[in-house]
């Protein structure tokens, strides 16, 4: 890519992340970092789980999130009633020309934005079915494979467990949500913004089809050139490295983690990282992009055992010694290879020398 390709690619990026929070920021009140968690996962291509009480607005924030893209939206409420079929869709007899044919209509998943309304409402055989769709990004059926749309993006959203009438998401499928949010509830500034929200002039306007999918395809492009300088991506697999118990040199992990982070994890901060730098019009990565999105990324993915539950160590606990440990191991990585190019510089210097004084 060339520079100027890549400054006006990064532009893109940047000028419509500043629209989107114009727009959908004047709408969604009161979770600014939520909104921002939302368009890095969907430019980077996951899809988020969201987790919270009823009635906090996550089907709102959903339906306008859709709106300023300008893409297809649909919405599947989970029951316990609900059928794979009632999401992926079915076979249905039609008369024709030609007499009587089954003709696959398709369900509500077809569509570029979903909303997955409480997940955990619905059995487990219904989620797989879900969950399998964002994975595969196609629908199988009777042999025949039936993609997606591009671009593709999930925003399911969870009750907390402790509600009557959930089903529990089972670890490997949460594993498979590039990020998990937590929808809390708005404080009493955004409260009184939201009860004056009908009466209130919103600013911005909708970046619509066109321009999204521009900026997806000018994104795309623009990934593989994102920088990742002094070791950003070694303090990545090391923060993931150290997330299990029989790899960490962490007692905090040691004593209280199940099991670690998966590989997914690294592939997901990695590119959640780029995002967040193209957004801030960056042409590189920090460590502060990691450890700012490593909780949102890592944590639904870290399972403790129940000696942590009773000592009352979260996970967030267990991420902080992590990265901690990470950042003393690089940096100690980074004394001792200063010393060696010191070192080596020395016994140049001294080579030169005795050069010069040979006859």
């Amino acid at each position: 890519m060339q520079s100027d390709e890549f400054e006006r690619a990064l532009l893109s990026v940047k000028e419509l992340y500043e629209d989107y929070t114009a727009y959908v920021g004047t709408r969604v009140l009161g979770c600014p970092r939520l909104l921002e968690r939302l368009f890095i996962a969907f430019l980077a291509g996951g899809n988020v789980l969201l987790e919270g009480a009823p009635g906090l607005g996550k089907t709102t924030l959903a339906k306008t999130w859709a709106a300023f893209f300008g893409l297809g939206f649909s919405r599947v409420q989970f029951t316990p009633d609900l059928m794979p079929l009632d999401i992926i869709g079915s076979n249905l007899l039609e008369d024709g020309p030609s007499g009587r044919s089954f003709r696959f209509y398709k369900g509500p998943i077809f569509s570029n934005v979903v909303l997955g309304d409480e997940i955990n409402r619905a059995t487990p055989k219904t989620q797989s079915a879900f969950l399998e769709a964002m994975e595969e990004k196609r629908i199988t059926f009777l042999g025949e494979v039936h993609p997606l749309p591009d671009p593709f993006f999930v925003i399911a959203t969870q009750n907390p467990i402790e509600l009557e009438g959930t089903y529990p998401l089972p670890e490997a499928q949460i594993d498979r949500f590039f990020m998990k949010l937590l929808f809390a509830m708005p404080d009493f500034h955004a409260l009184m913004g939201i009860m004056d929200l009908e009466a209130t002039t919103k600013a911005g306007q909708p970046a619509g089809a066109g321009r999204s999918t521009a900026a997806i395809a000018a994104w795309r492009g623009l990934s593989p050139h994102i920088a990742a300088p002094d070791g950003t991506r070694s303090y990545i697999a090391r923060i993931v490295q150290h997330s299990h118990p029989d790899r960490s040199p962490v007692d905090l992990v040691r004593k209280y983690v199940l099991y670690g982070a998966s590989p997914r994890s690294a592939i997901a901060l990695y590119s959640a990282a780029k995002v967040k730098a193209a957004m801030d019009g960056r042409p590189g990565i920090s460590f502060d992009d990691v450890d700012d999105l490593l909780f949102d990324v890592a944590a639904h993915r870290i399972i403790l055992n129940f000696e942590a539950e009773a000592d009352g160590v979260g996970v967030g606990d267990v991420l902080d010694a992590v990265r901690a440990e990470a950042a003393r191991e690089f940096s100690l990585d980074r004394a001792v290879g200063r010393k060696a190019a010191r070192e080596s510089d020395r016994a140049d210097e001294a080579g030169q020398k005795r050069a010069k004084v040979r006859p």
